[in-house]
């Protein structure tokens, strides 16, 4: 009898064993899963056409001057052309001239996109058009235009506290906090694509018939998210000097870990980065 207890006894704890077992590795089964179905959203790629050969300004497309190229879809989306719109570029003109392997963008087709409308139109779901005061230098010399992406960086002057000591009569030290504003810069933002400067767009420019383009901005409107565009608001408004660093628009490399600069920064790293730098002209990077 007690033999009999004891197998019943093994056989339930084995089962509640294989139970727990097999909820555990679906549980596991899961959260692998969902972290497969993070990573392909985030490094999620899009074929896009790109140019079989260089290309020269003014040439009407056909389909011997192009191919296709696996790319990130973050800031392609709407910019680039996939397959699908391959029948709608056919013969049409190209204002800009590339170099094999270089993606085709509307900005670069006569016209620009047949199926756009206004600026709002231009924005991708869950993004948001911020305008920020940029001008001249801060501007790449106004060389910053629509669909081109850049980086942003911020200045703040922040005030900090330091002890300052004077002499008293009794020659004491007499150990005072002094309020000084120290300058210090961050990029904020990598990868920003320019929805418009000033109130020219990417289509506007297209219809403009002269050559001169739209001249001299005062103002820069980017494709943020929600959360960008309170940071981005808030530089403003604390009176700091927002610069644009202006990319190649092939260039989808993303820089870990940017420390923000102040004097001390500069005075420690200056000569490190011109060793790198030097190092990298040397190979012919």
């Amino acid at each position: 009898m007690k033999q009999s207890i004891v197998l019943v006894i093994s056989i339930a704890i084995g089962l509640l064993a294989a139970v727990l077992t097999r909820t555990y590795l679906v549980s596991k089964d899961a959260e692998v899963q969902r972290l497969k179905a993070d990573f392909l959203k985030k490094h999620q790629t899009m074929e896009v056409l790109c140019f079989a050969r260089d290309v020269p300004s003014g040439t009407v497309l056909s389909k011997s001057d192009l191919g296709t190229k696996k790319a990130p879809a973050s800031g392609l989306r709407g910019q680039a052309l996939t397959l699908e719109n391959l029948d709608v570029v056919l013969g049409r003109k190209l204002l800009n001239g590339h170099k094999e392997g270089e993606l085709l963008f509307w900005a670069d087709i006569e016209g620009g996109n047949p199926m756009s409308g206004g600026l709002a139109a231009d924005i991708r779901k869950k993004m948001r058009a911020v305008s920020v005061n940029c001008t001249g230098a801060a501007a790449v010399s106004g060389m910053v235009k629509p669909n081109d992406h850049v980086d942003v960086i911020a200045s703040f002057s922040f005030p900090t506290n330091i002890a300052s000591s004077s002499s008293t009569t009794n020659a004491v030290a007499d150990v005072r906090p002094m309020i000084v504003q120290e300058l210090v810069t961050y990029t904020i933002l990598q990868n920003v694509l320019v929805l418009a400067t000033g109130k020219e767009t990417a289509k506007s420019a297209l219809a403009r018939s002269d050559a001169f383009g739209a001249g001299a901005y005062s103002t820069v409107t980017l494709e943020v998210t929600p959360r960008e565009a309170e940071m981005l608001v808030f530089a403003e408004q604390i009176k700091g000097r927002i610069s644009l660093a202006l990319r190649n628009r092939n260039d989808t490399y993303y820089e870990k870990e940017l420390p923000q600069v102040d004097f001390a920064k500069i005075r420690e790293e200056i000569e490190l980065l011109n060793q790198k730098r030097q190092n990298e002209v040397n190979r012919g990077l």
